[in-house]
């Protein structure tokens, strides 16, 4: 977490309009709350992808436990709703208010958020497909920053831990 507070403080020290999102789950704000110097707004709409009465279950323990739920998960994961829970559709859904209000921003803005969610989210600012979502690529202890343009969007990946 010190490696991330010191690289946004870092990256940002110029801008001091940027601001730190993050859902509403203590993992985030935990991960937020080393940055200082920067406001911190919490998003209901940044929380990971309900996994209803799956939550805390290991792949394995479904595919155990809930071999059907595991094959159809396995067969259309973008689709696929949790028992109770959400799908990637669904949280793509939840995301508009907070894609709307990334889009407003003038300043910099740093997500800290999910892995369902954080694909959700390239997948929009990249402009890549809907079937893509739920295989996009989102390594762990990686920033990724992405610079809109008038060429497109830019895109570079920081690698905070090996």
């Amino acid at each position: 977490m010190k490696k991330l507070a010191n690289f946004v403080e870092k990256r940002l020290k110029s801008e001091r309009t940027a601001s730190i999102w993050t859902s509403t789950l203590q993992r985030t704000i935990l991960t937020a709350s080393p940055i200082v110097g920067f406001p911190k707004i919490q998003w209901r709409a940044l929380d990971e992808i309900n996994a209803g009465v799956c939550d805390g279950m290991t792949y394995e323990e479904i595919k155990k436990n809930m071999p059907e739920e595991y094959e159809s998960r396995k067969k259309d994961k973008l689709r696929y709703r949790y028992p109770r829970g959400e799908s990637y559709l669904d949280v793509i859904q939840r995301l508009e208010p907070v894609i709307i209000e990334l889009e407003r921003q003038r300043a910099p803005v740093v997500v800290i958020s999910h892995q369902a969610v954080l694909r959700a989210l390239y997948a929009y600012f990249a402009d890549r497909p809907l079937k893509e979502i739920p295989h996009i690529e989102v390594p762990l202890h990686t920033i990724i920053e992405i610079q809109m343009g008038v060429t497109g969007v830019q895109e570079k990946r920081y690698k905070l831990m090996d």
